[in-house]
């Protein structure tokens, strides 16, 4: 998927990136509904406080509809260390199939599905985890990348 999404690098520089730029090596893809949210926040904790054990294995990416100013502030709030991606229009989600409709006191709405996909090399989907619960994730992500 050659088409370009803005994000914030490692060190909080804006960069535009397509998922074709991380051919070569394997990525963690990881969707997030909303920055600065509580599980949407663990779940970034906890991949921060685990990169140098992921990337090991794989380059971390961040997506989620949020703007690059909710970016910026989530990262800086957090001292986020890896690559987070901004998909308003759904674009990235919608080619995953993480933006779905999801209901909350009765109200319908769409929303991104809390995901995690490893892509191998050659952007292929290898493992996929869907309707993620925070809790524990990230330890999956690890054993599985230690095989």
């Amino acid at each position: 998927m050659n088409e370009k999404f803005l994000g914030l690098g490692a060190n909080g520089e804006e960069v535009e990136k397509s998922l074709d730029d991380f051919k070569g090596q394997k990525v963690v893809l990881y969707f997030y509904p909303k920055d600065n949210t509580s599980g949407c926040t663990q779940e970034a904790c906890d991949f921060r406080d685990n990169l140098n054990r992921i990337t090991k294995a794989a380059t971390l990416i961040g997506v989620s509809p949020d703007s690059i100013k909710s970016h910026t502030k989530f990262k800086q709030n957090h001292d986020l260390n890896f690559l987070l991606l901004s998909d308003p229009e759904h674009k990235l989600a919608e080619k995953f199939e993480v933006w779905k409709e999801k209901s909350m006191y009765g109200r319908k709405y769409m929303g991104i599905e809390r995901s995690t996909f490893v892509l191998d090399a050659k952007g292929n989907i290898e493992k996929e985890w869907r309707k993620v619960k925070v809790k524990g994730h990230v330890e999956e992500v690890l054993d599985y990348l230690s095989k």
